[in-house]
């Protein structure tokens, strides 16, 4: 076992004696040891319960023969910490979260991992820190947030928060009717109840066979749940005692594995920082993936299942009770043999075809047939042009019909609160598209999310006649024409630093189009001229950051060499 590096040897009394310190006894030293990576922390609604699965997860693994290990990392709420200078901190947390994970693991030599993450950067962070040890690991995360409901049952969810901003902002709602949004919108414990990040990524890693079935629907704080956790900690301990490399993390999300998330991500219409995230995870398993692949798995799988934001009266829950990720993944396999690996290993030790053979829709009103489809295509959209020579992004399963091809005038705003003051002010008018730049990973620092001036937009009535671009990314609540992770980005001297108000932009989801359309010799001119923006920073974790960050067509991964 790896953990005999740390247990076995007379030269390793000093270190026997130090666990035995932790309460060890004798027959511990022939056991697997197993770190159990807890997100636990008091102020995020899917992790405050975090602790109580970890002593669960403990108990089972003392009961399968392992010693258990808990440690913790750190976590960021993007919804509390959004729209404000906290955010600057959101995506940065991803590698402090998968640098933790590799110091704990690799210092200590344990032998396996299981990983109870549960939202935003958090899932991805521990997923890349996890393949850079490369011991078996198995994720279950916390579980999705119920759906909230106003009095007269109207589903709603976090996403419905922001929204009403906006249109009380407008005078549409009364304070009443704020406060009653505001206090039932999150109704329990658990990952925000829409097909936001958290739920995304959650449901990716069934995908990728790294999670249980049910890890990204079955509802947070339930028996069902604590079911789901007993049994992947007995199921750790299985792999650990095995000691063999073929249950490694990197020997299960493999390529194969990445192109399998992003079919479901297709089908599902997840959030827009699936991307990022995936092209991170990517290079962490050793190789890189190309992102206009992603258009290319677009054009063979339907989206077959639409939830909030892009439906709000859909939420995971239904998802789950409709027959959940396995019935999505058999469904899209119908298509032709192309489209899922059926033959990739899982962590429970069958193939991803062996696990959905039984799955069936229960529900086709939630997961809906391809022939029923929402859209023959998927619900995600990598766009290029002269404004995004590396790609950009679109939650095209968000965007109303009459969106999907635009044309519209440039309004210029060079940072998120400088966007928020404008667009309350009455600044957009229907026809505009918004461009936030110096957001990005390096200027932010940080990538700021955009769900505030996206769901103004939305909320003031303008989700129809208003586009919005930015360098920076967004929340997996946003909805609508919003175009994201613009690269190059602005403060690496990319396109979008250049456009002025009034300019045209295009963009056509449907082509992969996004282009400014304004004469070469004119940019030219432009170019010579420019005053990049510079975002004052004073953190020197955020200094540091940029200067090591790519863009977000690399998955804003960090550089490791200069």
């Amino acid at each position: 076992m790896r953990s005999d590096t740390i247990k076995k040897g007379f030269d390793k009394a000093p270190h026997r004696s130090l666990l035995r310190a932790t309460g060890l006894k004798d027959e511990d030293f022939d056991k697997p040891f197993i770190g159990i990576a807890n997100s636990y922390i008091d102020i995020i609604p899917g992790h405050f319960f975090l602790h109580e699965y970890g002593e669960i997860v403990k108990e089972a693994i003392r009961e399968a023969g392992g010693v258990p290990f808990v440690f913790n990392t750190i976590g960021v709420d993007d919804g509390i910490a959004m729209g404000h200078s906290g955010m600057l901190y959101s995506l940065p947390s991803r590698e402090l979260i998968a640098d933790s994970i590799e110091t704990v693991m690799n210092a200590h030599q344990l032998d396996a991992m299981i990983c109870i993450p549960n939202c935003d950067k958090i899932v991805p962070g521990m997923i890349m820190g996890a393949l850079r040890v490369n011991v078996p690991t198995i994720f279950v995360s916390g579980g999705p947030m119920k759906a909230g409901h106003k009095k007269d049952g109207t589903p709603i969810d976090l996403a419905t928060a922001f929204e009403a901003v906006g249109q009380h902002a407008e005078g549409k709602m009364s304070d009443e009717e704020l406060y009653e949004i505001e206090c039932e919108a999150c109704p329990s414990g658990g990952s925000c109840s829409g097909m936001f990040t958290a739920n995304s990524m959650n449901t990716l890693c069934e995908a990728m066979g790294i999670a249980l079935t049910g890890n990204g629907t079955i509802l947070a704080m339930t028996p069902e749940r604590i079911e789901l956790v007993k049994t992947a900690a007995k199921r750790i301990v299985e792999l650990a005692k095995e000691d063999n490399e073929k249950n490694n993390i990197r020997n299960i999300l493999n390529e194969k594995a990445v192109h399998n998330a992003f079919v479901v991500d297709m089908a599902m219409g997840g959030s827009s920082n699936t991307v990022l995230h995936m092209l991170a995870i990517a290079r962490e398993a050793g190789f890189n993936y190309d992102i206009r692949d992603i258009n290319k798995i677009s054009e063979k799988v339907a989206h077959i299942a639409k939830i909030s934001p892009s439906l709000t009266t859909v939420h995971m829950e239904d998802v789950g009770r409709a027959g959940g990720v396995d019935a999505v993944m058999k469904e899209v396999s119908k298509r032709g043999n192309d489209i899922l690996y059926l033959d990739n290993m899982t962590i429970t030790g069958e193939t991803i075809g062996e696990r959905i053979a039984n799955a069936d829709i229960k529900d086709t009103e939630i997961i809906h047939t391809n022939e029923n489809a929402y859209s023959q295509v998927g619900g995600l959209s990598i766009l290029f042009g002269n404004l995004s020579e590396e790609g950009a992004v679109v939650k095209s399963a968000g965007i109303m019909p009459s969106m999907r091809q635009f044309k519209g005038t440039a309004i210029c705003y060079n940072s998120q609160p400088e966007a928020i003051k404008g667009i309350m002010a009455h600044e957009v008018k229907a026809g505009n598209i918004v461009v936030i730049r110096y957001e990005g990973p390096k200027g932010g620092p940080g990538m700021q999310e955009m769900l505030a001036p996206t769901a103004l937009i939305q909320g003031m009535g303008l989700g129809e006649s208003v586009a919005l671009i930015t360098d920076g990314r967004f929340s997996g609540a946003t909805k609508g024409a919003s175009i994201g992770h613009v690269s190059p980005e602005a403060a690496e001297g990319g396109l979008i630093a250049l456009v002025e108000n009034g300019d045209e932009i295009e963009l056509d989801v449907d082509t992969h189009l996004l282009q400014l359309n304004v004469a070469e010799d004119v940019i030219a001119e432009r170019r010579k001229t420019l005053k990049p923006y510079k975002n004052e920073v004073t953190s020197s974790w955020l200094k540091r950051y940029s200067l090591l960050v790519s863009n977000a067509s690399n998955g804003a991964i960090l550089k490791t060499e200069l």
